[in-house]
């Protein structure tokens, strides 16, 4: 009786907790707890924040095995099935793109397309964070090779599926701490964004008016998500499964035969995949893995992707101005170029209506955040094609850059 008493007990979480590491299974545990309660409590991206924080306090219960192989029997728990089915094939991120193409209207963007600049211009923190994080894999301690480093970058695009799709490829054991970052800045985008918008804009720049949209037809509609479809496939195939993925979904809901196929690419589709991965992504945060200085900087190379993303489309739609001054563009819509929709659309119009109750800026804004969508995707094709080639150089210079750090 003793014996079996003593093996039992030792198959308790208690036990677990008390052995080697298990004080950092607890404080992970916590940090699950605390993304349940932003998400619950503070309404921060609770659609996904509440499967992420679940998955991460499954993922470090100690000897159960959720997101990991059972060593007495060789079973996978379900998180590691849906992680490896949806996660390490990049098959959970597409579906999402589906979704995304399907509840997005491109009309503001096709009606006025030069908001495509804008959309562009919001990924450069992109590649600032990637070079930030080259120069800090060589303080002791951070360990960032140019596959992390490019994972790292693409949190500057605000896209959450993106950052998952690319970490997924290039650097896995980052995912949770990636994807904690990349969703909660696309959560702050409220608070992180108008202090930027405020400083790099002036009174009279913010009450700018611009000129109502043309009316977009169905037929430019549809012809759209296709020609977008052939110029990726021509140029940028890497780019192929994203922008594939958003421009179906955009043709169901456009082409006006599909409803019940739309419908369900917008509802029942990404809502259990948002599920799936949202667990999936939780599961990746185990403390031996995150408790590190990498996720330290992460997170602080991640909000400086963040903020230099949104600084960057305010200041190229100034220089649109200079360029241009008879069609004049209100600056304060260029930091709607981060990929994240609706709200940092929504952000633009709240702080443009702020310096003018009667400016409508929303659908004008709706243009550059659609256009970051598409733009983030082609920034996730270009890094997942030039990182194997850019590898051997990067390698090469790594005296140079240890003497720049």
């Amino acid at each position: 009786m003793g014996d079996a008493f003593s093996n039992l007990l030792q198959t308790t979480g208690i036990i677990g907790f008390l052995k080697s590491g298990g004080w950092g299974n607890a404080v992970m545990i916590l940090v699950g707890f605390l993304l349940l309660y932003l998400a619950i409590k503070k309404g921060f991206e609770p659609l996904l924040l509440v499967p992420i924080g679940f998955g991460c306090i499954l993922s470090n219960i100690p000897m159960a095995y959720i997101a990991g192989i059972d060593p007495s029997n060789q079973a996978a728990g379900f998180i590691k099935l849906l992680y490896d089915a949806g996660i390490e094939t990049g098959l959970f991120p597409i579906l999402i793109f589906i979704g995304v193409g399907a509840m997005t209207d491109f009309g503001p963007l096709i009606a006025n397309p030069k908001m495509l600049l804008l959309g562009a211009a919001a990924q450069f923190g992109i590649f600032f964070a990637l070079m930030g994080a080259l120069l800090l894999s060589f303080i002791p301690g951070i360990n960032f090779d140019l596959h992390a480093a490019a994972s790292i970058g693409i949190i500057g695009g605000a896209d959450g599926p993106t950052a998952i799709y690319v970490t997924g490829r290039l650097a896995p054991d980052l995912l949770g701490s990636i994807a904690v970052a990349a969703y909660s800045y696309m959560a702050l985008v409220p608070i992180i964004q108008p202090p930027i918008m405020k400083l790099l804009t002036t009174p009279a720049e913010r009450k700018i008016r611009m000129q109502q949209l043309r009316p977009v037809s169905k037929v430019e509609k549809i012809i759209f998500p296709i020609s977008v479809l052939a110029v990726c496939a021509l140029l940028l195939p890497s780019a192929t499964p994203l922008l594939g993925a958003l421009m179906f979904g955009n043709l169901l809901k456009e082409c006006g035969v599909t409803n019940r196929l739309s419908d369900t690419a917008q509802n029942a589709l990404m809502n259990t995949v948002t599920i799936f991965l949202g667990l999936s992504v939780g599961s990746k945060m185990e403390a031996s893995k995150f408790l590190n200085l990498n996720t330290l900087g992460i997170l602080i190379l991640g909000m400086v992707a963040f903020s230099i993303g949104t600084a960057t489309g305010l200041l190229i739609a100034k220089l649109m101005n200079k360029i241009d001054p008879r069609h004049p563009v209100n600056p304060l819509i260029g930091s709607a170029g981060v990929s994240a929709v609706p709200m940092a659309a929504r952000v633009s119009s709240k702080v443009g209506q702020e310096a003018d109750p009667q400016n409508f800026l929303l659908m004008h804004a709706m243009g550059p955040n659609v256009a970051g969508v598409i733009g983030s995707a082609v920034a996730a094709g270009v890094l997942l094609a030039s990182v194997p080639v850019m590898e051997p150089l990067i390698n090469g210079l790594r005296p140079a850059l240890a003497a720049l750090a």
